[in-house]
């Protein structure tokens, strides 16, 4: 008897383990951290321009990352400086936007950068982003820093080498853009700014025009994303406000061209990727932020007010299969547009027609830097 007890209280013991092994929430995501530090003085209006037209293909190169199986978290911040606009006092630095998951207040803050004649110290900025941001403390997110300008990198009254070691003891990277020549890059120490925390240093042509690439796939895509956005629905205090930049910011997007619009598109679909419950109502009950059977009528979007718990929840769910139906459209053809466009970046490198601009300069040390310290891309295999 005393044996078969011990048999059942060790197979108790086993179950439970198991169960509690099932239920345990999943462990926090990875974290990709990326603080952008723009010259926004006078002669920076084609880096500006350059970055309005690679940030959405950043943002899909980085949500190819995974680390064990899980896409990371996608932060970034921005800074300006250089910008005579600003004052004396804050060494002519603002920051911009703190490290946020929220894609389409970076595109509004990104958008309405301005450019102003002034005085650029780098060494200041980067200590700023530095002191200012929730940097991750964890080895194995990905922590970067970005700086492109066009004037010495060792002008101002803070030296870039203490805060470049700071950073190098907090696994930041800090990689250099310089908008000129490399070797005059060189020279005014932008190679050594990012060699200190063991980043890259780039150089770019600031005012050459982004070569965008068209391909067939590209108008479905943005059908889809029309249909996508009616499956957004605002609550609270912020909806109106934030479905219009929804909007807004592809318009922005639009703007620069069909391609950087697609770019948006695809990274909309990224449902781990673009992220929204602090006004749509689908993210925040899935978040677990909202109860739809506790929201006052006045509290929803129009469509959910007047009805019954019951019908609330079937429209909800109505609405959330209309959401994955067409993420899984424009998921699937953006696979077709990226060999597409593997395919013409190919003969455009064996005809010396590519070039690096500030989204390359980005996206090729981001890669580089991730999978030094265990992370792997996601395959992008067509189904």
């Amino acid at each position: 008897m005393k044996k078969t007890i011990i048999i059942l209280t060790a197979f108790a013991f086993t179950l439970a383990n198991a169960v509690a092994q099932q239920v345990r929430p999943p462990e926090n995501p990875r974290k990709v951290q990326v603080a952008i530090l723009f010259d926004t003085s006078g002669s920076m209006d084609g880096l500006i321009d350059q970055a309005k037209a690679r940030i959405w293909n950043i943002v899909n190169e980085v949500s190819s990352l995974q680390y064990s199986g899980q896409t990371p978290d996608i932060q970034f911040a921005l800074y300006q400086y250089g910008n005579s606009g600003l004052t004396q006092a804050s060494n002519y630095i603002e920051q911009i936007l703190a490290l946020t998951s929220d894609l389409d207040v970076i595109s509004q803050k990104l958008f309405a950068l301005r450019t102003n004649g002034g005085s650029e110290y780098c060494g200041a900025v980067i200590g700023r982003s530095l002191s200012d941001l929730n940097w991750s403390s964890s080895p194995t997110d990905l922590k970067m820093i970005y700086i492109a300008g066009n004037e010495s990198f060792a002008q101002g009254p803070v030296d870039y080498k203490i805060e470049c070691q700071k950073a190098a003891d907090r696994g930041i990277f800090i990689n250099t853009i310089y908008c000129g020549d490399y070797d005059q890059g060189v020279r005014e120490f932008w190679k050594d700014g990012a060699s200190c925390s063991k980043g890259d240093y780039f150089n770019i042509d600031s005012d050459r025009k982004i070569a965008h690439i068209a391909t067939p796939y590209d108008d479905d895509i943005n059908k889809y994303n029309d249909s996508l956005n009616r499956t957004y629905y605002g609550y609270g205090s912020l909806g109106l406000e934030k479905k219009s930049m929804q909007l807004e910011e592809d318009s922005n997007a639009e703007m620069e061209a069909i391609s950087v619009k697609t770019e948006r598109s695809i990274a909309k679909s990224k449902k781990g990727v673009y992220k929204n419950a602090s006004w749509d109502l689908i993210d925040a009950v899935d978040e677990g932020t909202a109860d739809l059977s506790k929201m006052k009528d006045e509290e929803l979007p129009e469509e959910f007010q007047g009805k019954t718990k019951e019908e609330k929840e079937a429209l909800l769910e109505e609405k959330r299969l209309d959401r994955e139906r067409f993420q899984e459209k424009i998921n699937k053809l953006a696979k077709s547009r990226q060999s597409y466009i593997d395919d013409e970046r190919k003969k455009r490198a064996a005809s010396g027609l590519e070039v690096d601009d500030f989204g390359t300069s980005v996206n090729a040390s981001l890669m580089e830097k991730a999978v030094e310290i265990g992370y792997e891309k996601e395959a992008q295999n067509e189904e």
